[in-house]
């Protein structure tokens, strides 16, 4: 592939909305996306709009949060080249055709700076790859996403994130009848493990090549050049889902979906429909209404991750090396590797939030020691690693927790940093705010139900600052109180 594909043919200035819209991924191979136009709404009218966000991509706020038309695909930003993208994946395991059945791409802003971001609308109505869906969105779910992003966002976790989101003036069916929406959502692209499995299971070693070719300058640059640019490939994005699995780790965020559909190349969280944080810690905690046998459950995240990139190895085996013998000797020795730079990550991670600044072997049993404890006394997951901080709060006095936090503190004085540096560390790794369940559940049913929008806005102004501890914090730092089980998520779809 050229590398004009990737290259800017935008205009250097924008119109007095601040679109600066270019279409790269247009100029792929046209198995991999059908031109496409969002199906226009009754009456669009804004719900929320990001100005923070708008403000990052070059774009005048003020001007586009009059303009609820564009963000429901009535209307189309100057520039734009609507398509839906054609994308497989292996769901709970099982492979199956998909691509966008309820979103359209918009393009890619072009930011200030040069940055390349997608602009998407989510539940724009039917498109070539519904398979009988509605192509449409409720409410609820959309605000659910702008509200878990933003959240990851300000946790410092990549993410995808959301600009807009849009009722529809007219209704969807989920079980009931709900008012629908339409959610603006940018990413730094929308390239998924199941686009490659796509372009694989059609034998079209061209689009494969291009596609691969295409994502290496889109995100990896740096390997561009390589001699085998699909191993590059699969090595940095191997990278890149390490580290992300690590922190979500670190938060107790588990992401409830996550089919090969879900992984993004880029390395960013992607589809927040049935995520959620855990409150009492237990890796086999599942929220998912449909993940009844756990296989997304918060302790396999890891080897989930692993066994997706497994599949994108399978789909660039043809690039890999001529002889397939060979191939699957590369792929399985870059995916063996996959264990190893997780755990890197993660002990980086756990270090950080018990205040460690160097190595020592004995760390992995000191942090697995803890989070045993943790499981047998249901231990809050946030609020346990923010009360070990002596600077918050008091540590409890049980007596199994007592012998370890004595190990514990013999760790921090092999290190030279001081007791006032490890408490700045711990504080600046371990969030006092997370998007509790209940929270983010009483807000979404107040703008649903009552069109009452303050407390979301109440909770995403504290979600924003999550590593800042005070009174108004405090409300949002309690745990549901619910029994384990207790609460379900959906997918909206």
């Amino acid at each position: 592939m050229s590398e004009s594909v990737i290259s800017s043919s935008a205009p250097t200035t924008s119109g007095p909305s601040g679109w600066n819209l270019e279409n790269s991924y247009a100029r792929l191979p046209t198995m991999l996306h059908e031109a496409f136009k969002p199906t226009p709404v009754k009456e669009p009218r804004m719900v929320v709009f990001n100005h923070a966000l708008a403000e990052e991509l070059g774009l005048n706020g003020a001007a586009l949060a009059q303009q609820a038309a564009i963000f429901a695909g009535n209307e189309l930003p100057e520039g734009a080249a609507p398509l839906a993208q054609a994308y497989a994946g292996h769901q709970y395991g099982n492979f199956t055709g998909l691509g966008d059945g309820r979103a359209i791409l918009l393009g890619e802003q072009i930011t200030p700076s040069g940055k390349r971001f997608d602009v998407q609308l989510k539940g724009s109505g039917p498109t070539p790859f519904s398979r009988r869906g509605d192509g449409r969105a409720a409410l609820g779910p959309m605000l659910r996403e702008y509200i878990i992003s933003e959240a990851m966002h300000a946790l410092g976790i990549p993410t995808t994130r959301s600009l807009a989101v849009v009722t529809t003036g007219e209704k969807v069916w989920r079980q009931e009848m709900l008012p629908g929406a339409v959610l603006t959502r940018i990413a730094a692209s929308h390239i998924r493990v199941g686009t490659f499995e796509w372009a694989a299971a059609h034998g079209d070693q061209d689009a494969l090549r291009a596609l691969t070719d295409y994502t290496l300058r889109r995100h990896y640059p740096e390997h561009a050049g390589a001699e085998v640019p699909a191993l590059a490939l699969l090595q940095a994005v191997m990278e890149r889902q390490s580290q992300l699995i690590a922190q979500w780790q670190c938060v107790g965020f588990i992401h409830g979906v996550m089919n090969t559909d879900n992984m993004a190349l880029s390395g960013e969280t992607i589809d927040y429909g049935p995520c959620a944080f855990m409150d009492a810690f237990d890796p086999a905690t599942v929220f998912s209404s449909i993940d009844r046998n756990g296989r997304y459950a918060y302790g396999n995240q890891p080897q989930i991750a692993q066994w997706n990139l497994a599949r994108l190895a399978e789909a660039l085996l043809p690039l890999l090396h001529p002889d397939e013998k060979q191939a699957v000797e590369i792929a399985n020795t870059a995916i063996e590797g996959f264990k190893t730079t997780f755990e890197g990550h993660w002990l980086a991670g756990m270090r950080a939030k018990l205040g460690l600044f160097t190595e020592e072997p004995t760390d992995r049993t000191l942090i697995e020691s803890l989070l045993v404890w943790m499981r047998e006394q249901k231990a809050d997951f946030t609020n346990t690693f923010r009360a070990l901080n002596p600077a918050e709060a008091v540590p409890p006095e049980e007596p199994a927790f007592a012998i370890w936090h004595v190990q514990w503190q013999a760790r921090l004085k092999q290190q030279p940093q001081s007791a006032e540096e490890v408490a700045e560390r711990m504080r600046a790794h371990n969030p006092a705010v997370i998007p509790r369940n209940h929270k983010v559940e009483e807000a979404l049913a107040a703008a649903v139900e009552s069109s009452d929008l303050s407390v979301m806005q109440r909770l995403l102004g504290v979600l924003t600052r999550p590593y800042e501890a005070g009174e108004e914090q405090a409300e949002y730092g309690m745990p549901s109180g619910l029994a384990p089980g207790a609460y379900q998520t959906f997918c909206g779809t």
